[in-house]
């Protein structure tokens, strides 16, 4: 079996109603239940992964106190071999509270705590070099993530024959890193959504800013687009995949669930297409429930799901690609 490895962001998730509307001041207001559950990049996409029947080793940090404790045990409990998660006494576990009024938008109260303290010297280079595949979530997010560090570790990968993937979370105010051109030929595939794209490359058009990652020397790069489906280039392949139709009741592990989906046609070696649908599937199947991994297919299903509603898939041709 392939071994993979997902290392970033990791946060206790505490989902407090639907209720009708928000309590007034001083106001009780009564829920079925108030849920907790294992959230952040890293957890998600890992979660999702073990329900495609794949083995997922997780590295990250969480606080020395009883939320690290109960997210390490729900990770255990989604099968993740949480062996190399570390527990820091210098900042809590992060934590999100999510309040669901319905009718409304989600509301977060949120610490980003221990992710804070995770770094690349948390990442073993012996078990790095063991793997199959490396996931990081969450770059430009986790201020410890050094990027000359990481350039480091990415040739390392590259030099073990490890694919990287890696995601992004652009923090508010986020100032654009020139560094972030010397990491691009260095990882295998970057995955972000529309939005991220175009802050990083100063294109608010999807195709041209995914020529301008290309002309950074990216490799492959897919940029989903929300309900617009997602656009994907690999080597002289450029595809747009469309994107499963349904009613949304919690965003929020969608684009993780794809990233998933992405990485388990990697490590399958199916062809770029069947991938890009793959993800698509999870992706769409995330939102069907409150939570980030709840909703998302396990491996049967997923397969069941395209077959029997199989995506529109096209290819398209991307254009030399012009600096930003």
């Amino acid at each position: 079996m392939k071994r993979i490895g997902c290392g970033g962001i990791l946060v206790k998730d505490t989902f407090c109603g639907p209720f009708p509307a928000l309590p007034r001041a001083g106001e009780l207001v009564a829920v079925d239940a108030i849920k907790t559950k294992a959230g952040g990049c890293a957890a998600n996409v890992a979660i999702d992964l073990r329900k495609q029947d794949l083995s997922v080793d997780l590295v990250g940090c969480v606080g020395r106190d009883a939320a690290g404790e109960t997210l390490i045990k729900a990770l255990q409990t989604a099968g993740l071999n949480c062996d190399r998660l570390v527990q820091t006494s210098c900042y809590p576990t992060s934590e999100t509270i999510i309040l669901l009024v319905e009718g409304e938008d989600r509301r977060y109260i949120h610490t980003f705590g221990a992710n804070q303290a995770f770094s690349v010297y948390h990442i073993d280079g012996d078990w790095l070099a063991e793997l199959d595949l490396f996931y990081l979530g969450g770059l430009f997010a986790m201020p410890g993530i050094q990027l000359d560090e990481l350039l480091t570790l990415l040739c390392f990968c590259r030099e073990h024959e490890v694919v990287t993937v890696v995601d992004v979370v652009l923090p508010k105010g986020f100032v654009y890193a020139p560094e972030v051109q010397n990491l691009l030929p260095y990882i295998d595939w970057f995955l972000p959504n529309d939005t991220e794209a175009a802050a990083l490359t100063g294109r608010s058009d999807p195709w041209e800013a995914m020529q301008v990652l290309r002309s950074w020397g990216a490799n492959g790069v897919v940029v989903t687009l929300g309900e617009r489906g997602s656009l994907g280039v690999l080597g002289d392949e450029c595809w747009r995949c469309g994107s499963y139709p349904g009613q949304t009741v919690d965003p929020s592990g969608a684009g993780d669930a794809f990233a998933s989906g992405l990485i388990t046609g990697i490590v399958n070696d199916w062809d770029f297409p069947e991938s890009l649908m793959y993800a698509s599937a999870l992706g769409a199947s995330a939102t069907r429930a409150i939570g980030t991994t709840d909703g998302v297919l396990p491996a049967a299903d997923a397969h069941r799901l395209i077959q029997q509603q199989p995506l529109a898939m096209s290819p398209e041709r991307l254009a030399n690609p012009s600096p930003a």
